[in-house]
């Protein structure tokens, strides 16, 4: 089980691990969990999480807002018909849908039970996934490397993003793919040649994704070219929530962390990112133009596997009965809980 937990030291966390690797058919597949009751007191929540989202009784996905720790979603659609049904669109319409979401969690209805709704990515084929390499400056010291002078971007295709509980397919091409945690801005407003001191402005929220990564094809194939190895079909589980940027204090001081069986492989802090958000969104927009719905993925801090003595990977376990691990959400969470009481493997949304 590969888990991941981002949060402030006091108030944030996030949850997400990588499901058990199985040969299904001839395919090698990471495979989710059957999703199983938690035990979390239920608490509404104000802080805006806004979701897309499938039942069996609605036709396509719907908006929706998760209502807090283990709480139910709130039909976005249900309550207002005139909202559209995709994430980019809502954003597209800046502070009018905001303003309808605002007024639905706050009399918190209509609302559906959890084990009705399937969760998608929070933003689906955005015009845009931009990524950032050795934006920690952990990570560059695990590496041996000087901290980067300018950011280092590039991409993966949209077609690469999957919902939190989808399944994450590892490819035959490669023997080496390794995990990498990351806080994911979400843009909300167009822009181009965006000054830092207006960067924010941009900002719909944060949410979290798994930069899958295949090393062999970094590092040896495609002429060393990132593309390839960061763009396989499944390989940025994206969501489930994007939570609104008002509703997180400092994105810059949230704890990251990633856990593989059990056992802890990263662990930082957002403050130690190189490039901050505004940073990095003027300059990106130096060089093209952002969109609603726009994502980039801000960088892991150190504990991947390639740099681990030895090196270690996602393996396939033998058998397509075998139960080894779980595939859990990525989510970012008001933290009600003591610090010591925290038991990531057992939060589960």
């Amino acid at each position: 089980m590969l888990m991941m937990a981002l949060g402030s030291s006091i108030s944030w966390m996030l949850h997400f691990s990588l499901q058990a690797l199985m040969l299904v058919s001839g395919r090698r597949r990471l495979l989710t969990a059957l999703l199983q009751a938690q035990k979390w007191p239920f608490q509404p929540s104000r802080d805006m999480r806004l979701v897309q989202f499938q039942a069996p009784h609605l036709v396509g996905p719907h908006l929706g807002l998760e209502t807090g720790n283990g709480g139910g979603v709130i039909n976005l659609n249900a309550f207002d018909p005139t909202l559209p049904k995709t994430m980019t669109q809502f954003l597209e319409q800046g502070e009018a849908t905001l303003s309808v979401a605002r007024r639905a969690l706050a009399v918190q209805l209509p609302v559906l039970p959890r084990s009705e709704v399937t969760f998608l990515a929070p933003v689906t084929r955005p015009d845009k996934v931009v990524c950032v390499g050795m934006n920690y400056v952990d990570h560059c010291k695990e590496q041996n490397v000087p901290v980067p002078k300018e950011p280092i971007i590039f991409s993966k295709f949209a077609s690469s993003i999957v919902g939190p509980y989808d399944e994450v397919v590892l490819p035959p091409q490669s023997q080496e793919v390794d995990w990498e945690v990351e806080l994911v801005v979400v843009i909300g407003k167009k822009g181009k040649h965006i000054k830092a001191t207006d960067a924010m402005a941009h900002v719909a929220g944060f949410t979290v994704a798994h930069d899958v990564s295949a090393r062999d094809w970094l590092t040896r194939r495609n002429g060393k070219q990132w593309l390839l190895g960061k763009t396989f079909d499944t390989f940025c589980p994206l969501g489930p929530a994007l939570v609104t940027k008002d509703s997180v204090a400092d994105p810059h001081n949230l704890k990251i962390c990633c856990r593989v069986n059990g056992e802890v492989v990263q662990s930082s802090n957002t403050n130690q990112m190189v490039f901050k958000t505004e940073d990095l969104i003027a300059w990106v927009s130096q060089f093209v133009t952002f969109y609603p719905g726009d994502v980039i993925l801000t960088g892991t801090p150190p504990g991947v596997g390639v740099f681990r003595k030895p090196p270690v990977f996602l393996k396939v376990s033998e058998g397509p009965d075998s139960t080894d691990g779980e595939l859990w959400v990525c989510t970012l969470w008001k933290e009600e809980r003591i610090e010591g009481s925290r038991n990531w493997n057992s939060c589960s949304v």
